[in-house]
Protein backbone atom coordinates (compact mmCIF):
# COMPACT_ATOMS: atom_id res chain seq x y z
CA UNK A 1 0.00 0.00 0.00
CA UNK A 2 1.38 3.40 -0.77
CA UNK A 3 0.47 6.53 1.40
CA UNK A 4 -0.71 9.40 -0.57
CA UNK A 5 -0.19 12.77 0.77
CA UNK A 6 -4.02 14.77 0.66
CA UNK A 7 -2.51 17.76 0.35
CA UNK A 8 -0.75 19.47 -2.57
CA UNK A 9 0.22 22.87 -3.11
CA UNK A 10 -1.90 23.89 -6.08
CA UNK A 11 -2.18 27.37 -7.35
CA UNK A 12 -4.97 27.86 -5.67
CA UNK A 13 -4.02 27.07 -2.63
CA UNK A 14 -1.03 28.90 -2.55
CA UNK A 15 -2.67 32.37 -3.91
CA UNK A 16 -5.41 31.73 -1.11
CA UNK A 17 -2.65 31.53 1.60
CA UNK A 18 -0.88 34.29 0.45
CA UNK A 19 -3.66 36.74 0.63
CA UNK A 20 -4.86 35.57 4.12
CA UNK A 21 -1.34 36.26 4.87
CA UNK A 22 -1.06 39.57 3.41
CA UNK A 23 -4.32 41.50 4.72
CA UNK A 24 -3.02 40.82 8.72
CA UNK A 25 0.73 42.47 7.46
CA UNK A 26 -0.61 44.93 5.69
CA UNK A 27 -2.39 45.98 8.82
CA UNK A 28 0.44 46.26 10.59
CA UNK A 29 2.64 47.75 8.56
CA UNK A 30 0.17 50.77 8.16
CA UNK A 31 -0.51 50.80 12.43
CA UNK A 32 3.66 50.87 12.64
CA UNK A 33 3.62 53.41 10.49
CA UNK A 34 1.48 55.72 11.52
CA UNK A 35 2.80 54.86 15.19
CA UNK A 36 6.47 55.77 13.76
CA UNK A 37 4.98 59.49 13.14
CA UNK A 38 3.30 59.90 16.12
CA UNK A 39 6.39 59.38 17.80
CA UNK A 40 8.80 61.22 15.62
CA UNK A 41 6.09 64.50 15.70
CA UNK A 42 6.59 64.31 19.44
CA UNK A 43 3.41 63.48 20.69
CA UNK A 44 3.69 60.15 21.77
CA UNK A 45 3.68 60.09 25.50
CA UNK A 46 4.47 63.73 25.80
CA UNK A 47 3.55 65.05 29.40
CA UNK A 48 1.60 68.62 29.44
CA UNK A 49 3.82 71.62 28.98
CA UNK A 50 1.59 74.44 30.36
CA UNK A 51 2.27 78.14 29.39
CA UNK A 52 0.17 81.29 30.63
CA UNK A 53 1.08 83.63 28.40
CA UNK A 54 -1.45 86.44 29.45
CA UNK A 55 -3.59 87.60 32.53
CA UNK A 56 -5.94 90.04 33.29
CA UNK A 57 -8.32 91.47 36.53
CA UNK A 58 -10.74 93.73 36.24
CA UNK A 59 -10.69 96.90 38.48
CA UNK A 60 -14.09 96.31 40.67
CA UNK A 61 -16.83 98.56 40.27
CA UNK A 62 -18.15 101.25 42.70
CA UNK A 63 -17.94 99.72 46.20
CA UNK A 64 -17.67 96.13 45.16
CA UNK A 65 -14.66 94.25 45.79
CA UNK A 66 -16.13 91.35 44.13
CA UNK A 67 -14.30 91.09 40.54
CA UNK A 68 -13.03 88.63 38.18
CA UNK A 69 -9.65 87.50 36.51
CA UNK A 70 -8.98 85.68 33.30
CA UNK A 71 -5.86 83.62 31.85
CA UNK A 72 -4.78 82.41 28.23
CA UNK A 73 -3.75 78.96 29.28
CA UNK A 74 -1.77 77.15 26.41
CA UNK A 75 -0.88 73.35 26.60
CA UNK A 76 2.30 72.90 23.96
CA UNK A 77 2.48 68.67 25.30
CA UNK A 78 0.87 65.78 23.94
CA UNK A 79 -1.65 65.10 27.12
CA UNK A 80 -4.77 66.92 28.51
CA UNK A 81 -4.16 68.75 31.76
CA UNK A 82 -6.31 70.51 34.00
CA UNK A 83 -6.75 73.51 36.41
CA UNK A 84 -8.02 72.96 39.84
CA UNK A 85 -7.06 75.90 41.51
CA UNK A 86 -6.07 79.42 41.62
CA UNK A 87 -4.53 81.29 44.67
CA UNK A 88 -2.77 84.76 44.79
CA UNK A 89 -1.40 86.47 48.31
CA UNK A 90 -3.07 89.89 46.77
CA UNK A 91 -6.75 88.92 47.15
CA UNK A 92 -9.02 88.49 49.53
CA UNK A 93 -11.15 85.48 50.77
CA UNK A 94 -11.71 82.58 48.51
CA UNK A 95 -10.72 82.46 45.07
CA UNK A 96 -13.17 80.20 42.73
CA UNK A 97 -13.25 78.69 39.10
CA UNK A 98 -16.86 79.84 37.65
CA UNK A 99 -18.48 79.36 33.93
CA UNK A 100 -21.00 81.60 33.30
CA UNK A 101 -24.29 80.07 31.36
CA UNK A 102 -27.57 81.10 30.12
CA UNK A 103 -30.84 79.38 30.58
CA UNK A 104 -33.30 78.54 27.62
CA UNK A 105 -35.27 82.06 28.33
CA UNK A 106 -31.35 83.82 28.05
CA UNK A 107 -30.73 85.06 31.57
CA UNK A 108 -27.55 84.13 32.55
CA UNK A 109 -25.71 82.54 35.94
CA UNK A 110 -22.43 81.58 37.22
CA UNK A 111 -21.49 78.28 37.83
CA UNK A 112 -18.75 77.22 40.37
CA UNK A 113 -16.28 74.82 38.64
CA UNK A 114 -13.41 72.08 40.23
CA UNK A 115 -11.45 71.87 37.62
CA UNK A 116 -11.37 73.47 33.79
CA UNK A 117 -9.69 70.97 30.82
CA UNK A 118 -6.56 72.37 29.07
CA UNK A 119 -6.93 70.10 25.72
CA UNK A 120 -3.41 68.42 24.26
CA UNK A 121 -1.79 71.00 21.80
CA UNK A 122 -4.90 73.41 22.66
CA UNK A 123 -5.65 76.20 25.13
CA UNK A 124 -8.25 77.48 27.45
CA UNK A 125 -9.18 81.24 26.62
CA UNK A 126 -11.03 82.40 30.30
CA UNK A 127 -13.86 84.97 28.88
CA UNK A 128 -16.91 87.29 30.81
CA UNK A 129 -18.91 84.48 28.59
CA UNK A 130 -17.10 81.32 29.71
CA UNK A 131 -14.50 80.51 32.71
CA UNK A 132 -13.37 82.69 34.63
CA UNK A 133 -11.67 83.23 38.38
CA UNK A 134 -14.02 84.87 40.76
CA UNK A 135 -12.39 86.72 43.78
CA UNK A 136 -12.41 89.68 45.84
CA UNK A 137 -10.02 92.60 44.83
CA UNK A 138 -7.09 93.37 47.44
CA UNK A 139 -7.41 96.94 48.87
CA UNK A 140 -6.13 100.24 46.64
CA UNK A 141 -5.87 97.92 42.87
CA UNK A 142 -5.79 100.76 40.25
CA UNK A 143 -5.63 100.46 36.68
CA UNK A 144 -2.18 99.17 35.14
CA UNK A 145 -1.09 96.84 38.65
CA UNK A 146 0.43 94.00 37.95
CA UNK A 147 -1.26 91.57 40.69
CA UNK A 148 0.22 87.41 41.27
CA UNK A 149 -1.33 84.36 40.82
CA UNK A 150 -0.43 80.97 41.22
CA UNK A 151 -2.45 78.32 38.78
CA UNK A 152 -2.18 74.76 39.95
CA UNK A 153 -2.73 72.22 37.65
CA UNK A 154 -3.53 68.38 37.68
CA UNK A 155 -0.04 66.90 35.80
CA UNK A 156 1.96 70.12 35.69
CA UNK A 157 2.16 71.31 39.36
CA UNK A 158 2.09 75.06 39.66
CA UNK A 159 2.48 77.84 37.28
CA UNK A 160 3.43 81.36 38.45
CA UNK A 161 1.72 84.44 36.45
CA UNK A 162 0.68 87.84 36.72
CA UNK A 163 -2.27 89.34 35.64
CA UNK A 164 -2.56 93.41 34.83
CA UNK A 165 -5.80 95.46 36.16
CA UNK A 166 -7.94 96.76 33.72
CA UNK A 167 -10.93 98.25 33.47
CA UNK A 168 -14.13 96.26 32.42
CA UNK A 169 -14.53 96.96 28.60
CA UNK A 170 -10.79 97.94 28.04
CA UNK A 171 -10.35 94.78 26.79
CA UNK A 172 -12.21 92.55 24.18
CA UNK A 173 -13.42 89.12 25.53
Amino acid sequence: MSTRNPWRPTRRRLTDTLLAAIVPVAACSLALSGLTTWVRAGQAGSPARISVPSGWVFLPYGNSTETAAFFDVANLGGADDRLVEVTSPAARGDITLSRHLATRSGTAYKAGLSSATVPAGGELTMSSHGVDVTLRAGAGWRTGDLVPFTLRFEHSGTVETVAVVIRPGDRAL
